[in-house]
């Protein structure tokens, strides 16, 4: 059985895009055997000021996945070339 790949997924409150990415990422979570962590950039002022009003974004590692907006074709391609 694979490991789980983590994939820390930065956010804040009232965010449509972040909710809208959260949801996709679900979708996904099983089908690749991700562990999501949610990561509320407000919560840590060198988050707030690193990542702006850029969120949300997902990171697998040191690989950016999406950053705004996800794409679920773009996304399952990204997660297959990683072994998943």
């Amino acid at each position: 059985m694979k490991r789980p790949l983590q994939i820390n997924f930065y956010t804040r409150a009232r965010c449509h895009l972040c909710e809208q990415a959260w949801r996709q990422l679900r979708e996904l979570e099983a089908e690749f055997a991700l562990e999501l962590v949610s990561i509320d950039v407000d919560s840590d002022p060198r988050l707030a000021a690193r990542y702006g009003d850029h969120v949300p974004v997902a990171v697998a590692g040191e690989r950016e996945l999406f950053r705004h907006r996800a794409d679920v074709g773009r996304l399952r391609a990204q997660l297959a070339a990683l072994g998943r």
